[in-house]
C-alpha cells in the first residue's frame, strides 16, 4: 500500500478492506462475553453509522467521542470522518472542569458516549436541544442507541472521497501539566505520514509473525489514536484490554507480537520482575545474573566469548523464554513513548528478553518523531527520526520538527500556535542532541526544570526516575525552584518507614551531582493519581497541583 498516495484515513481503511479477506478476525474486546468482529463486520458497521451521522451533522462539525477502548471506538472514529465530521476523542479520566472547557471550546454538534458512567461525567455540560447524542449502551437521556442504528436497513454504502490530506481529521486535547487542555488539530496527511514512518520501522517485526496488538492506552491519547491506523495498514488482529490491572493476564490470552505503552508501565514491570529476581538463591540467582550481564553485552553489540555464548544459550532457554511466556510468548517488541524511559529499565528489559524500543513524540507531531530500530537499539536514545519528518537542534538545544506530521494548529488559539510553529518548524520545548549515527537523545525539558538559587538548571524528572527505580518508592516528586537545595515528596506503602527511605535517598545521592542531591523529604502514602488531580491522563506529574496540595509540607523542609 502506497501510504503517501492516499488522501485520507478513511481511504486508507476502505483500501485495506479491499486487500484483506473480510472474514478474517479483526477486533476483539477481552471483556467477558464480547464477540470477535471480522473485517467485514466492522466495514458494514462503519457504513451504517456514518450514514446516520451524515444525516445529523454538517461538514466540518466536531463530534465528541467519550468511551473506554472497545471495537465501537474505532467504528465511531472512522464513521465520523467518513460522514465529513472532525472527531474529538477525549479522556474518560478528565476532571469536570476539563469536560466543561472542552465542550465549550470545540462546540461539538454530536456527542458519542459509551455508557451511563461516561455520560454522567458530561451531563451537566451538554445541551441536548442543540447537540445530538449517540450511545453504545442505554443511558439516562434521549440518545440514539447504536444497536438500533445498526439494525436499520435503509443506509448508503458511501465512501467520502472529498477528504484531502491537508484537512483536519481530529482534534486531540493535550492534557498538559498545567492550565486548560489545548486542542491539537491533526490532519489526515499528518497521521498518514506518521503511519508511513512507523510501518517502515516495524517492517522487520511484521515479517516474522502475523501482527497482533494488545491495546490498553486510551484511544483518546494521540499515540494510541495513531497506532490504530498502523494496525489497519499491517492488517493486524487487535485485542482491547479489560483494564490496566488485568493487563498481564490479558497478554497471556491475546499473545501480542507488538505492544505500545508509556514509561510508567515499564517501570512497574521492571519492579515486579526485579522483586521476583531478588527472591532467588543459588544456581537460579547465578543464572539471572548471567542473563542480565550477557543480555546487556549483546544489547551494546559487544562480542561474547565461546563460553559466554554457551551460557547465553542456557539463559535463553531457562530464563528469557520463561519470562516471554508470561507475556504470551510471541512478543516481538514493546514500544515505549509518552515520556522518558529510564536507561536502567530499558537495559534490564532488553537483557531479560523483552525487546523494548524507546521512541519520542508529542501530540503536536501526530505524534511520533523518532524511535529505536529492532536489533539496533540504543537505550540512552529515542532512536533515529522517522524519514517522514525533519529534526533540527536549535542553538539553545531545543528540538525542532518539520514535516507533514506537524499539527495544523491549536483549536481557537492562534497566538499560541504562532508561538510554537515558526517558519514551519514545531518548537517542542524539549532539549536534545543528535549523535554521530543520527540517533536523537532527549537531555532535558525547556520548561520542566528547577533553577536553584545558584542559577543551576536541574532536571527534576531525571532524579525522580532514579528514585523510583527502588522498589520501596512508588512515586516521587522533586522540588527546589529558587531554593538553596532540593527536597522531595516520596510515596511508598504504609508499612515503609522513614528510616528505610532515608537509606534509599542516601544511596541515591551517591550517584547524583552536588546540586542534584536530595537533602530532605516528606514521606506520604497516598499516591498521585488522575482521580485526585495530580497526574495527567497520560500519567505525568501535574507539578502545579502537587505543589498546591503539599506547599506547606514542602516549605517546612526549608
Amino acid at each position: 500500500m502506497e501510504i503517501d498516495k492516499l488522501n485520507s484515513l478513511v481511504e486508507l481503511y476502505f483500501k485495506k478492506c479491499d486487500e484483506v479477506d473480510l472474514n478474517r478476525p479483526f477486533l476483539k474486546w477481552l471483556k467477558s462475553g464480547k464477540p470477535t468482529y471480522s473485517w467485514g463486520d466492522i466495514k458494514e458497521r462503519i457504513f451504517k453509522l456514518s450514514s446516520k451521522i451524515k444525516s445529523l451533522i454538517k461538514e466540518g462539525d466536531r463530534c465528541l467521542i467519550l468511551s473506554e477502548n472497545r471495537p465501537y471506538w474505532l467504528i465511531a472514529d472512522l464513521a465520523v470522518m467518513n460522514a465529513g465530521g472532525i472527531s474529538v476523542p477525549i479522556f474518560t479520566t478528565y476532571s469536570s472542569n476539563d469536560y466543561e472547557y472542552i465542550l465549550n471550546d470545540c462546540k461539538p454538534s454530536l456527542i458519542i458516549v459509551s455508557n451511563n458512567d461516561q455520560f454522567k461525567k458530561i451531563k451537566k455540560h451538554v445541551n441536548l436541544s442543540e447537540q445530538k447524542l449517540i450511545s453504545f449502551e442505554e443511558i439516562d437521556a434521549n440518545s440514539l442507541l447504536i444497536q438500533n442504528i445498526l439494525e436499520e436497513e435503509n443506509f448508503k454504502k458511501e465512501i467520502n472521497n472529498k477528504l484531502k490530506r491537508n484537512m483536519p481529521a481530529c482534534i486531540i486535547y493535550t492534557s498538559g501539566t498545567s492550565g486548560n487542555p489545548k486542542g491539537v488539530v491533526l490532519s489526515h496527511g499528518g497521521i498518514l505520514s506518521n503511519c508511513e514512518g512507523a510501518v517502515e520501522l516495524l517492517e522487520t517485526l511484521i515479517r516474522k509473525k502475523d501482527p497482533v496488538f494488545l491495546t490498553w492506552l486510551p484511544l483518546s491519547h494521540s499515540y494510541e489514536h495513531t497506532v490504530q491506523f498502523i494496525q489497519i495498514i499491517v492488517g493486524a488482529k487487535v485485542f482491547y484490554a479489560e483494564s490496566l490491572e488485568k493487563l498481564i493476564s490479558n497478554m497471556s490470552i491475546a499473545k501480542p507480537t507488538i505492544m505500545t505503552a508509556v514509561p510508567r508501565f515499564y517501570q512497574n514491570l521492571f519492579t515486579k520482575i526485579n522483586m521476583n529476581f531478588e527472591k532467588q538463591k543459588g544456581l537460579k540467582r547465578e543464572l539471572i545474573n548471567q542473563t542480565l550481564k550477557l543480555g546487556k553485552k549483546i544489547l551494546k553489540k559487544e562480542k561474547l566469548s565461546f563460553s559466554e555464548k554457551i551460557v547465553n544459550l542456557i539463559c535463553e532457554k531457562l530464563v528469557r523464554k520463561k519470562i516471554r511466556g508470561q507475556f504470551g510468548g510471541n512478543l516481538q517488541a514493546f514500544v515505549s513513548g509518552g515520556g522518558a524511559l529510564d536507561q536502567n529499565i530499558g537495559e534490564f528489559l532488553n537483557a531479560v528478553g523483552l525487546p523494548t524500543l524507546q521512541g519520542y513524540g508529542l501530540t503536536e507531531a501526530s505524534p511520533v518523531v523518532s524511535c529505536n530500530i529492532p536489533n539496533l537499539i540504543k537505550v540512552d536514545s529515542v532512536g533515529p527520526p522517522f524519514r517522514t519528518n525533519k529534526v533540527n537542534i536549535a542553538k539553545d538545544g531545543e528540538i525542532l520538527i518539520k514535516g507533514e506530521n506537524v499539527m495544523l494548529g491549536y483549536w481557537n488559539l492562534e497566538e499560541e500556535t504562532k508561538n510554537v510553529i515558526k517558519d514551519g518548524w514545531l518548537h517542542t520545548g524539549d532539549i536534545g542532541e543528535l549523535d554521530q549515527n543520527n540517533y536523537l537523545k532527549i537531555t532535558d525539558r525547556k520548561k520542566d526544570i528547577i533553577v536553584n538559587l545558584g542559577g543551576d538548571n536541574i532536571s527534576p524528572s531525571k532524579i525522580e526516575n532514579i528514585l523510583c527505580l527502588n522498589e520501596l518508592i512508588k512515586q516521587s516528586f522533586v522540588y527546589g525552584d529558587k531554593k538553596n537545595y532540593l527536597v522531595a515528596i516520596i510515596v511508598s506503602e504504609k508499612d515503609i518507614n522513614r528510616e528505610k527511605i532515608k537509606l534509599v535517598i542516601e544511596n541515591t545521592n551517591k550517584s547524583l551531582t552536588l546540586i542534584e542531591k536530595i537533602k530532605k523529604f516528606v514521606l506520604i502514602h497516598e499516591e498521585f493519581t488522575i482521580e485526585n488531580g495530580m497526574l495527567t491522563p497520560t500519567l505525568k506529574l501535574k507539578r502545579k497541583e502537587i505543589i498546591k496540595n503539599y506547599k506547606q509540607q514542602l516549605d517546612n523542609l526549608y
